[in-house]
């Protein structure tokens, strides 16, 4: 004799449910699914916190619904679920969970209603019920008829794609560091002047020029300058001036009229009628083609602009804040830079210094940027905690970091991908740091007929120069700075460092 199956329906009860009860004894989604289920339920468990005095009344009503139609109608119960709201996900978890538990091994069949109940009671429903094998999901239309729901995801691979894909993104975009700019963790001389520069520039309505190498954080400072000024409540919008084409630029800047060109099919407000009362940001300015340029001294000027198609102007109210790592001065002189326009932009000048330049801020933005990586990495299951050993810092310390606080965030989140420690130590850390290709290239040479020069002192110079950066870049280590230098061995460079009155710090 074969064993008898058990098919079980799990719902919340809902408000719907009650009232068409009430009604005049009206089908809502509950009685529903009881009595449209091509195979009858054995048992129909009802999770309610409310309207408790329906409660017997409503059993009554499916109880007399299944009666009538020769199904099982015996088992058919409302059971009160502690939970501290209905959108209370943490107690409607515990719920959910207990009983989706304790049905699905009773059962050879749990079907689960996604129709009764809030957003919340059926979201958990399909995340814990997708984990057993049994479990099938129906919801009933407005018309009152069964639908069965198929759900083909499997929820732990995409939390995990999610996870690794936020892990991906993070790392590749900017890091977060906006407390390593602020006058609390600024800690070298360095930033602390350039910070309080800031704040009196950010005070003004002076247009501002920040100057520096690639990854320094002008952005991050433009911001910083937007937020301390009087415009802080208006726009602060931000372009790049070297990642749009020539015609591009004008569009986006200035807007367009519709029919200004190909493709304009409508009217469109340019970022300076985007930020008007508040702040423009121009990355990259000195991308910027003359033509543009002339354009641009004319916002600056007389606070107009003319947008492509329209020969009408449009007076705006922005403040100007440009940053570039190139050197305006000298495009200036080679003509690729407007004089009038460079003083202009050039009356609020900030230089932001090098990572190098900053040591005392460098184990600050480390830290920071640690936390940050642990964070976003703790979403994923498998992603243990890390942080960097006492030599592995020192390394962080040795290096130049020419590409800056961007450079010092890629390596960071290679060293932490590839490390399967929970300490990342300074072998990983120069695993994890790019190669450069150094530039050999060599200015030609001249000398005056009666010129003078000490060729042995010159080479020595060199010599020194290279020796201590690979030695501080090593960490010290001779046989690796040797390696750098590509000489013999460690003696080799011992005896340099001898001839060059190199000392050799342990």
């Amino acid at each position: 004799m074969s064993k008898r199956t058990v098919n079980i329906l799990l719902s919340w009860l809902g408000t719907k449910d009650i009232e068409n009860m009430l009604d005049g004894e009206k089908n809502a989604s509950i009685s529903t699914l009881a009595t449209n289920s091509q195979t009858p339920f054995d048992k129909i468990v009802i999770l309610s916190n409310h309207q408790h005095k329906y409660w017997e009344k409503f059993e009554n009503f499916v109880k007399k619904r299944m009666a009538t139609i020769g199904r099982p109608h015996q088992d058919i119960q409302v059971h009160k679920a502690n939970i501290a709201s209905p959108i209370d996900y943490e107690s409607i978890h515990q719920v959910t969970a207990l009983w989706i538990n304790k049905l699905s091994e009773e059962a050879d069949s749990l079907s689960i209603n996604l129709t009764s109940g809030t957003p919340a009671m059926t979201t958990l429903s399909v995340l814990i019920g997708k984990g057993k094998s049994n479990v099938q999901f129906l919801q009933a239309s407005p018309n009152n008829e069964l639908l069965h729901v198929d759900i083909p995801i499997d929820f732990g691979q995409e939390y995990v794609k999610s996870a690794s894909k936020n892990i991906a993104n993070t790392a590749t975009s900017e890091p977060k560091v906006e407390q390593a700019f602020s006058a609390l963790t600024a800690k070298s001389v360095q930033m602390q002047n350039v910070v309080n520069k800031a704040k009196k520039i950010a005070a003004s309505e002076v247009p501002a020029l920040i100057l520096g190498e690639t990854g320094t954080g002008k952005e991050l400072m433009a911001t910083a300058i937007h937020k301390g000024s009087l415009r802080a409540n208006k726009p602060l919008k931000v372009i790049n001036c070297g990642a749009f084409a020539e015609n591009l630029v004008d569009s986006t800047l200035f807007g367009h009229k519709k029919g200004a060109f190909t493709g304009a099919e409508k009217d469109h407000p340019g970022l300076f009628e985007q930020a008007d009362g508040g702040t423009l940001f121009l990355d990259e300015v000195g991308e910027l083609t003359p033509e543009i340029q002339v354009k641009l001294l004319r916002a600056l000027q007389q606070g107009e602009i003319n947008c492509l198609g329209d020969t009408q102007t449009t007076n705006v109210d922005v403040r100007v804040i440009a940053a570039t790592h190139k050197d305006l001065s000298k495009l200036v002189e080679e003509g690729k830079f407007r004089e009038d326009l460079f003083y202009r932009l050039a009356v609020g000048i900030i230089q932001m210094p090098a990572l190098r330049e900053r040591i005392e801020d460098i184990t600050v933005i480390v830290n920071q940027l640690v936390e940050q990586i642990n964070k976003v990495g703790s979403k994923h299951p498998d992603y243990t905690s890390k942080n960097i050993s006492e030599k592995g810092m020192k390394f962080i310390l040795s290096q130049p970091w020419q590409g800056n606080i961007r450079e010092l965030w890629s390596t960071l989140n290679r060293a932490f991908l590839w490390s399967d420690s929970q300490t990342i130590t300074e072998n990983d850390l120069s695993n994890a740091m790019i190669n450069r290709a150094k530039n050999e290239s060599f200015t030609d040479v001249t000398l005056s007929y009666d010129d003078k020069i000490d060729i042995t002192q010159l080479v020595d110079k060199y010599k020194k120069a290279y020796v201590l950066a690979a030695l501080k870049a090593s960490g010290n280590v001779k046989s690796h700075a040797a390696q750098m230098l590509n000489l013999k061995d460690h003696q080799t460079l011992s005896n340099w460092m001898k001839r060059l009155n190199i000392k050799h710090e342990k």
